[in-house]
């Protein structure tokens, strides 16, 4: 059989939990996910694992958080102006917003902390920090 190599294009579908067992993110019930081995369109652990798997294969792929969303970093937590939100916007932490960037592309963030003058928003990736577990299988090589 065709075994997957970098510059592929594949579809898999996957099952990313913690590993405790909770999960994350599911394929299962949608179309599966469709990428280039080695374009850096998924993430760096389990992008390398894909390569060698051949069609209908599965494998529990491990991934540390250096290799998934890296380490929560500290410039991506920023002060806000409280008057900058409009007054419809409720706010309360946990609530996830798009803010644009000097340079006008938008990006997501999460309010983590309200206080009397200042909005705290963390942009770090919510899995930042967290290694993850996928049950993946490799359904085509197109």
């Amino acid at each position: 059989m065709t075994k997957a190599k970098s510059g592929d294009t594949v579809r898999i579908h996957y099952t990313g939990s913690f590993p405790g067992g909770e999960t994350f993110d599911s394929s299962r019930d949608r179309e599966p996910l469709e990428f280039t081995i080695g374009s850096g369109q998924i993430i760096s652990g389990l992008d390398r694992e894909i390569e060698g798997m051949e069609v209908g294969e599965t494998k529990t792929v491990e991934v540390a958080a250096a290799d998934a969303y890296g380490e929560p970093m500290a410039e991506q937590i920023q002060a806000a102006p409280k008057e900058m939100f409009p007054p419809d916007i409720p706010l309360e932490v946990g609530l996830q917003l798009q803010v644009r960037t000097g340079d006008g592309r938008e990006i997501p963030v999460v309010v983590r902390e309200i206080r009397e003058n200042e909005v705290i928003l963390d942009a770090n990736h919510p899995l930042a920090g967290k290694d993850l577990v996928f049950e993946v299988e490799l359904v085509e090589i197109v």
